[in-house]
């Protein structure tokens, strides 16, 4: 069904396209709100997403959906960077000291409802949250951080381990205070 969306995008079929947009805006939304965290900006991103989607469409090569989607996510991604470098001047944070952040127990994450944890994630400054989203949702290695983002490795080694300390810290202390 997808290979035959493709081959009749690729006959600017409108209703294709539309068909496509549908399949997946619910997906490649969930990617870019891990980025742009504004529904407005967001949104923004999204349809610069879908232009250059469907504008390099007839120039891939259909090999399966799954190639397909991976491709996608990777166009909504470099757009959300884009979007960041870009508009929001993506700057990354400064080691904070070990007091800032302690290396306490592992929080029980299994108890937050996906919606909060992504609500915690989004209220990441940019630069954890950028690294903390290329590295655990994306499976980029930090080498490759370090060339998406013009940044070293050790910067984006630490910014994830930031990320991830401050995260922890704040579903630590929503849960202690549900108690």
């Amino acid at each position: 069904m997808v290979k035959e969306l493709v081959e009749r995008i690729r006959q600017k079929d409108q209703r294709a396209m539309s068909q496509l947009y549908q399949m997946y805006i619910g997906e490649l939304s969930s990617v870019c709100y891990r980025y742009v965290p504004s529904e407005e900006d967001a949104k923004d991103v999204l349809q610069n997403s879908f232009v250059k989607i469907f504008t390099s469409l007839p120039t891939i090569d259909y090999r399966s959906e799954e190639a397909l989607r991976g491709w996608m996510r990777r166009i909504v991604v470099n757009e959300a960077l884009l979007f960041l470098r870009e508009r929001r001047k993506l700057h990354f944070e400064p080691i904070m000291s070990q007091t800032t952040i302690q290396d306490d127990e592992e929080p029980e994450s299994e108890q937050i409802l996906p919606d909060v944890l992504h609500r915690l994630v989004s209220q990441l400054p940019d630069g954890y949250r950028t690294v903390l989203n290329l590295y655990v949702f994306e499976g980029y290695s930090h080498r490759q951080i370090a060339e998406l983002l013009g940044i070293t490795e050790s910067t984006s080694a630490s910014q994830l381990y930031f990320a991830k300390r401050l995260l922890a810290r704040r579903i630590k202390e929503l849960t202690d205070s549900k108690r």
